[in-house]
């Protein structure tokens, strides 16, 4: 029998946190571990109890959840953190980013989307909920080109279709599927380009897929 995952939740509103519990512990993969009402508390429980994911609300009071999010990854690395959230500002889905976060997903879809994020999380992937990604075009999260930068790496088509499926959030063995070859050519794509882009993980690659948007034309 496979252990369960441990999960953290943190929201400051009662009614919203006693939903998402209600939610989880309907399935018998999961175990809840802590709960937080507040930012600091979150991070002193994931600290305390070193849960496998924790589900933070970006809004608390203490500490922000960019906040918490970074204080979680930098004390408990194995930790992935996941945002629940009402905000559909692309610039949160950056800063969480930037701090090691793995997983935003809005609240009003957290009944759908919700399980599917923790799922990809454990897995070690990256999770956006498909309704942010449609806003993102239009909310400037691609940052600005320097002329003065790197010139871009010569990534090939199929380079660039794996790196995109990867960020859209599927597994090895769905882009695999979709593109009619192996999981073990798959890995290779993915691996020369992060390669050439200097990447070492996933979260890497949502950013640069974010910047290219990448994300809302999947």
């Amino acid at each position: 029998m496979s252990a369960k995952l441990r999960i953290l939740l943190a929201d400051d509103h009662p009614v919203v946190l006693a939903g998402i519990k209600a939610l989880l512990v309907a399935e018998p993969g999961l175990e809840i571990v802590g709960e937080a009402r507040n930012g600091r508390t979150a991070v002193k429980l994931a600290i305390e109890l070193a849960p496998d994911i924790a589900v933070i609300d970006l809004s608390m009071p203490g500490l922000t959840g960019i906040e918490v999010a970074r204080d979680i990854h930098d004390a408990c690395p194995s930790c992935k953190v996941l945002a629940l959230t009402v905000h559909e500002d692309g610039a949160y889905l950056r800063q969480l980013l930037e701090v090691g976060g793995v997983g935003y997903v809005l609240k009003r879809s957290a009944s759908e989307e919700l399980l599917r994020a923790i799922s990809v999380a454990a897995d070690g992937g990256v999770y956006l909920d498909p309704a942010i990604r449609t806003r993102l075009a239009g909310q400037g999260v691609a940052r600005p080109a320097s002329p003065e930068g790197p010139a871009e790496p010569d990534l090939s088509e199929r380079e660039i279709r794996v790196l995109r499926l990867t960020a859209a959030g599927y597994s090895n063995k769905t882009i695999a599927d979709k593109l009619r070859i192996a999981v073990k050519t798959v890995e290779t794509y993915k691996a020369r380009a992060m390669g050439k882009l200097g990447f070492h993980s996933r979260v890497e690659i949502v950013r640069y897929a974010l910047g290219k948007n990448w994300l809302a034309e999947e």
